[in-house]
């Protein structure tokens, strides 16, 4: 077998972690916190793995995909903020340690999915640089606090656990 196809474990791993992020949106959509402005989607915690499972990058976005549908910003958000996980999800498979893991998908949400709440709200108006300013603020700062602490929690609770090991990216076992 080739190294560019996916394992059958890997397959199921994705499936997992993509099923896991759309609940875990739906959620947060329950207390208001997984849409607009201000985002706390718990679910965004998941963003780190790549770093410690390359596998997981193909669920992410398949999560963020079906999570989105739900997005009060419909289209745009389904295809923007999908894509923005992924290439969140990409980039974090490349960073060199756990301490930039979670800078991807902060800095990817805040400005894709900041600009599309903007446009969302202002068009390509006058209003929109100051629109975007402030979304990608909110968005990136709730992204931030997700990422970090919960997927920071994540990072190092998995890189621990033996039996994952086999699974994990060359170099990001237990000596993180």
């Amino acid at each position: 077998m080739s190294k560019s196809q996916f394992t059958l474990r890997q397959i199921t791993v994705a499936g997992v972690v993509g099923a896991l992020y759309a609940v875990l949106s739906y959620f947060a959509a329950i207390f208001g916190v997984a849409y607009g402005p201000v985002q706390f989607r718990f679910s965004e915690a998941l963003c780190v793995l790549p770093f410690l499972f390359p596998a997981t990058a193909p669920g992410l976005f398949v999560g963020c995909l079906v999570a989105n549908l739900l997005s009060p910003y419909g289209a745009l958000d389904i295809v923007f903020g999908s894509l923005a996980t992924l290439l969140a999800a990409v980039l974090t498979m490349k960073c060199p340690n756990k301490w930039l893991a979670p800078l991807p998908p902060v800095l990817c949400n805040a400005g894709i999915v900041g600009a599309v709440i903007a446009f969302e709200e202002t068009g390509f108006s006058a209003a929109f640089p100051a629109a975007f300013a402030y979304n990608a603020f909110t968005v990136g700062l709730g992204e931030a606090v997700v990422c970090y602490v919960l997927g920071g929690i994540l990072l190092a609770i998995l890189s621990r656990v033996r039996a994952l090991r086999p699974m994990m990216a060359e170099g990001r076992g237990a000596g993180l």
